[in-house]
C-alpha cells in the first residue's frame, strides 16, 4: 500500500511538472508556425505520457522481477527526466517570482500591472528565462541518455609518481590499478573483453584490483570468469573486497537465520572467485614483492571506511602487521574516506593508497582547469591523485558501472601508475 501511494504521489509530481515546463514550451514557441508548435506539443507529450504509463506499471506489473539491465535503463530514463525537469523548474520559478513582484510592485505603487517589456532589441526576460531552462533541462536529460553509449568507453590514464623512499630496485615498476568491475551490471561481453585487452596491452608489472568485484553476490561473475581470467602480470594479480562484495545490499548487513548463513555462503564463493581467476585476495594482510634484491611491502585491507553508512569489515593493524619494516608500502583499500579516517593520522609511513568506490558518480565534468562531480560534496577525494605530506592517494573512477548504466563526464577507468 506504501509503495502505492508513492507511485501515485510520484504520478502527480510529474504531471505537474509536465504542465509547468509546458507553459514555458508554448512561451517559445509562439512565434513559429503552427505546424511546428504542433509537432513540438504532441512530440513533448508523447514523452511525457510514455513516462507517466511507465511509473504507473510498476506497482501492477512486478517491476521487482523484470531483468536488471531493462529497470536500470527504465528508471535511469525516468528519473533523468524527473531531474531535468525539476531543474528546469527553477529557472521558470525564478521568472514567476519576478513577475509576481513585478505585478505586486505595479499594483502598490503605480496601481496597475507593468507590462513585460523588451529588454532593448532583445526578446523579454521570460522567454529568455524559459529558453534558459528547457535548454539546461534538456542538456541535462540529453546528457544522461548519451552516457548510456559510454558506460564501456575505458580510458587509460597514465600517472608517474615519485617517491625519495623508493628502493632503486623499483624504479620504473608499472603498476595497473582497476576497481569497481561490478560484473552484476554488464550487458555486453564483447565490450569488457576489449577493456581487458587494454589492460593486458599496457603490459605491466604488475595488477592490482582494489575491490567491488560484483554488486551483491558471487554468481554475477559466471558470465565473466574466463574474460578476467585473462588479466596476467609477471609480478601477478592481486586483489582486495569492497563494500559490494560482502552482500549487504542483498542478504542485509545484519541478517539472521537462513540469510545469515547465504550470505556467508556467497561471500566464501567470491573469495573462491578470486582464487579461480588466478588472482591473490588480501585480507588484512600484506605480502613482500621482490625486485632484483630489493622488497617492498603490498598491504590488502579488507572495507574499511569511517562512515557510519559502511560496515567497518577490515583491520589495518592487522593488516600492516610485519610491514612495519618495509622501505616502502603500498596500502589498497576500497574506499578513499579511509585514507583521512586512519591512514593519515595512524599509519604515516604508507607511501601510496590506492582506491576506488566514488566512480565519480559517473557522471561530472573533467576539463584542463575544471574537474567537478556532485559525488566531491560527500567524498573530499573522489578522483584521481591526492597528496598530503609523503603520502599520496590515487582513486580509480572505476571500471564498472552500477545503478545509472552509463557514464556522463566521468569515464570508466584504467590506471597505469609508474613509481619513479
Amino acid at each position: 500500500m506504501r509503495s502505492t501511494n508513492f507511485i501515485w504521489i510520484v504520478l502527480g509530481v510529474m504531471l505537474a511538472l509536465d504542465f509547468y515546463v509546458f507553459q514555458a514550451i508554448k512561451t517559445v514557441s509562439q512565434q513559429y508556425s503552427l505546424k511546428f508548435r504542433t509537432i513540438v506539443f504532441y512530440s513533448y507529450w508523447s514523452i511525457s505520457i510514455l513516462a507517466l504509463v511507465l511509473i504507473a506499471l510498476i506497482p501492477i506489473t512486478h517491476f521487482e522481477d523484470w531483468p536488471r539491465s531493462i529497470r536500470n535503463y527504465v528508471l535511469a530514463t525516468l528519473l533523468g527526466l524527473l531531474f531535468a525537469q525539476l531543474l528546469a523548474s527553477v529557472f521558470f520559478l525564478m521568472d514567476d517570482i519576478r513577475r509576481v513582484i513585478q505585478w505586486a510592485s505595479g499594483k502598490l505603487f503605480f496601481g496597475h500591472t507593468e507590462g513585460e517589456g523588451l529588454s532593448g532589441d532583445g526578446i523579454s526576460r521570460s522567454v529568455f528565462m524559459s529558453w534558459l531552462g528547457l535548454g539546461i533541462g534538456s542538456g541535462l536529460f540529453s546528457s544522461l541518455i548519451y552516457g548510456f553509449t559510454n558506460k564501456y568507453n575505458y580510458q587509460v590514464r597514465r600517472i608517474q609518481l615519485s617517491f625519495e623512499n623508493l628502493p632503486p630496485a623499483f624504479k620504473g615498476l608499472k603498476i595497473l590499478q582497476i576497481s569497481d568491475i561490478h560484473s552484476g551490471s554488464f550487458q555486453n561481453r564483447e565490450a569488457v573483453n576489449k577493456g581487458v585487452d587494454k589492460i593486458l596491452h599496457e603490459g605491466a608489472d604488475i595488477i592490482l584490483f582494489t575491490g567491488d568485484l560484483v554488486n551483491d553476490r558471487a554468481v554475477e561473475m559466471e558470465n565473466y570468469m574466463d574474460v578476467f581470467s585473462r588479466l596476467r602480470a609477471p609480478m601477478g594479480v592481486y586483489s582486495t573486497l569492497g563494500n559490494h562484495d560482502y552482500g549487504d545490499y542483498y542478504y542485509g548487513p545484519h541478517p539472521t537465520g537462513e540469510k545469515a548463513v547465504e550470505k556467508e555462503e556467497n561471500l566464501q564463493k567470491l573469495k573462491e572467485v578470486h582464487r579461480q581467476l588466478g588472482w591473490r585476495l588480501l585480507l588484512d594482510e600484506n605480502i613482500k614483492l621482490e625486485r632484483g634484491s630489493q622488497q617492498i611491502a603490498l598491504i590488502g585491507v579488507q572495507n574499511i571506511s569511517g562512515r557510519r553508512t559502511f560496515q567497518t569489515y577490515g583491520s589495518l593493524p592487522k593488516a600492516y602487521a610485519g610491514a612495519e619494516n618495509a622501505p616502502f608500502k603500498i596500502l589498497m583499500s576500497h574506499d578513499p574516506s579511509h585514507w583521512d579516517y586512519e591512514v593519515i593520522p595512524k599509519f604515516p609511513n604508507i607511501d601510496l593508497v590506492l582506491s576506488g568506490h566514488t566512480h565519480g558518480m559517473q557522471f561530472g565534468v573533467e576539463l584542463p582547469g575544471i574537474k567537478w562531480s556532485p559525488v566531491q560534496y560527500v567524498y573530499k577525494e573522489w578522483a584521481g591523485l591526492y597528496e598530503k605530506g609523503n603520502q599520496k592517494l590515487y582513486v580509480n573512477r572505476g571500471y564498472g558501472f552500477i545503478g545509472y548504466p552509463g557514464r556522463v563526464g566521468i569515464l570508466p577507468e584504467i590506471t597505469v601508475i609508474e613509481l619513479v
